[in-house]
Order: C-alpha cells, then sequence, then structure tokens
C-alpha cells in the first residue's frame, strides 16, 4: 500500500486559506442576514405581549361589567326592601318601630345611592379601558404588519442562503478535518481574536490584508517562498503571499458558485 504523501507547507497554506474563504463566505451570508433573526423575535415577543395587555383589559372589562351588574341587582332588591318597609309601616303599633323601619328605609336608600356612584365609576373605568384596548389594538395591528414584512424580509434570505450555508458549514468541517490540529486551532484562535474573522490574510501593497502595518521585503520573500507559516507581527494573522490568495479565490469561487445555485 502506498504511503501517504505528506502535505507540505504550501499545501498547508492553501487549504488553510481555503478554509478562510469558506468561512469568510459564511461570515459574509449571516451578515446579510444581519440583525434580521433578532428583529423578528423582538417584534414577535412585541407582538405577544401586546396581544396579553389585550387580552388582560378585555378580562378586566368583563369583571367590571360583572361587578356593575352586582351592583344593580343590589338596586332592585334594596327598592323592593324600602317598598316592603314601607308598607310595614303603615301597620306599626307604635312611634319606635315606625322609627326603625324609617331607619331601615334611610339605609336602603344609601345603599342605592352608593351603588349608583359605583356603577357610574365603573363605567367610567370602562370607558378608559376601551379606550386603552382601542388604542392597543391599533398599534397591535401595525406591529403585526411589521413583523410580517419583517418575517417576509427574513423568509426570502434564508430561502436564497440556508441551504448554501449548510453546504458550507459541512465544508468548513470537511477542510477542517484535513488540516492538523494544531493549525486548526491557532486558525480559530486568531479568527476569534480579530474583528472581521479573518485568520489568513495575504499581502497586499506590501502590508498585511486589511492592515496598513508594512511586511519587510526579506519577509515577504519568505512568505513567497511557502517554505514556512508566517504570522504578521501585529496581528497575529497567517500570510499568503498574493499569488496564492488569487489561484485560491478563483479555485473557490468556483465551488461557491456550484453551491449558491
Amino acid at each position: 500500500m502506498a504511503k501517504k504523501k505528506e502535505a507540505t507547507i504550501e499545501d498547508k497554506l492553501r487549504a488553510l486559506y481555503d478554509l478562510q474563504l469558506i468561512d469568510s463566505r459564511i461570515d459574509q451570508i449571516r451578515n446579510v442576514r444581519g440583525e434580521l433573526p433578532l428583529e423578528v423575535q423582538d417584534l414577535e415577543d412585541e407582538v405577544l405581549g401586546l396581544k396579553t395587555r389585550m387580552d388582560k383589559l378585555k378580562t378586566d372589562v368583563e369583571t367590571i361589567n360583572y361587578e356593575i351588574g352586582a351592583k344593580k341587582n343590589l338596586i332592585e332588591e334594596a327598592k323592593a326592601l324600602i317598598k316592603k318597609y314601607a308598607e310595614q309601616q303603615k301597620n306599626v303599633r307604635n312611634s319606635r318601630e315606625f322609627n326603625s323601619l324609617s331607619k331601615e328605609v334611610e339605609y336602603q336608600e344609601l345603599e342605592i345611592q352608593l351603588a349608583e356612584k359605583n356603577i357610574k365609576e365603573f363605567k367610567a373605568q370602562i370607558e378608559q379601558k376601551k379606550q386603552v384596548i382601542s388604542q392597543t389594538k391599533e398599534h397591535l395591528s401595525e406591529r403585526e404588519s411589521h413583523l410580517k414584512h419583517k418575517k417576509g424580509e427574513l423568509n426570502d434570505i434564508l430561502a436564497e442562503t440556508e441551504k448554501e450555508e449548510e453546504v458550507l458549514i459541512e465544508k468548513s468541517a470537511e477542510f477542517k478535518g484535513n488540516i492538523e490540529e494544531r493549525l486548526v486551532k491557532a486558525y480559530d484562535r486568531i479568527r476569534t481574536n480579530v474583528k472581521n474573522g479573518l485568520a489568513v490574510v495575504p499581502i497586499e501593497r506590501g502590508a498585511s490584508g486589511g492592515s496598513f502595518f508594512t511586511i519587510p521585503p526579506q519577509v515577504q520573500v519568505e512568505i513567497a517562498s511557502r517554505k514556512k507559516i508566517v504570522t504578521d507581527e501585529h496581528s497575529g494573522r497567517i500570510l499568503v503571499d498574493p499569488t496564492l490568495a488569487e489561484e485560491e479565490i478563483e479555485k473557490m469561487e468556483k465551488l461557491f458558485a456550484k453551491y449558491s445555485k
């Protein structure tokens, strides 16, 4: 059985840069999606909160209407008692009984007055709550419309990119599996520590890609020789020469074009 050919430094650099191109493509897809998933989630939470508020307000109105009904019943009962006491007053034997019944009548009249006052207050509460319900309903309708629009945007983007992203995530894992562990760990560490996620960059106009720090000519020659993995002393990024970068970009763009169909 033929012995597997050991990867050269150039092979490792190409593999690392290919991995970077795949991961950058995934980053690009996620950037296009941007904050939309969070926006949709926030809007869903807001709509749910407004619906919960509407339900509570409606329950409050039902409860107040029940209280109004109870007060109306109390008024009817009080009126019936007043009528009863008035009839009884016609048949009293002495002033003490008459006065006692008069106090009962007076008490029931006060009960009626208090109940009518409560009903008036309850009706005012209902009007106030109905106004809030109307405002909340209007706000809910606007938020639901906005949510529908944002969901549509998100679904369109997902439809365009979800499949490609899934394939690229698998490819990223596959490429990592073909690179020695220590280099993958270094790559992941650098990628985590830099803002734009670029762990492997080509030299551009004599400087590290995305940086303004010039690479000394002798180091540029060393990078171009592809005999050693060189990192930028300022950013820690792994450096590749422009020719290698162009070759791998051309190769990987063909791959991306196939996945994005």
